[in-house]
């Protein structure tokens, strides 16, 4: 039996709040695929109470420590976010897989769009249908990543 594919899910906190119930969707798609949310507490409604709860190098050191230990990020960049980001350029430097989800007629940085690297990849959509199969072939990508022997 093959454990669960452990993602890291990006969102703006401190940058806006507005896209939460969007996350919170992400989110529960992502846990109905099998998938752990290391960082499903982006999602929930009262994640500043839950954040004040703990200091700014506590939060820092448990979300770097979720990005080593995720097979892949998921990142809904809608909303602009220095610590998202930052996750982000982190998630890559550390060669995991990076799926980006913005919603259509948003200006996304060209510091996402016109990023080359391997492990990115951007997605717009419209529809909530739309970024539902983007989120399952990413997870489908990982599986088999994940299940593809160390030596052929």
């Amino acid at each position: 039996m093959t454990s669960s594919l452990k993602i890291y899910f990006a969102g703006a906190i401190s940058a806006g709040r507005e896209r939460q119930a969007v996350y919170a969707e992400m989110v529960d798609f992502l846990e109905s695929l099998g998938a752990e949310v290391l960082s499903a507490h982006v999602a929930r409604a009262e994640v500043l109470e839950y954040e004040a709860k703990l200091t700014p190098e506590e939060i820092f050191q448990r979300d770097m420590r979720f990005i080593e230990n995720c097979d892949g990020m998921i990142a809904e960049v809608s909303r602009p976010s220095l610590g998202v980001g930052y996750e982000i350029a982190t998630a890559l430097s550390l060669w995991r897989p990076v799926l980006g989800l913005c919603e259509q007629g948003t200006f996304l940085t060209r510091m996402l769009t016109g990023n080359p690297h391997a492990r990115l990849q951007i997605h717009f959509y419209g529809e909530a249908n739309e970024w539902q199969e983007a989120i399952r072939e990413f997870h489908r990508h990982l599986r088999e990543a994940n299940s593809a022997p160390l030596y052929a």
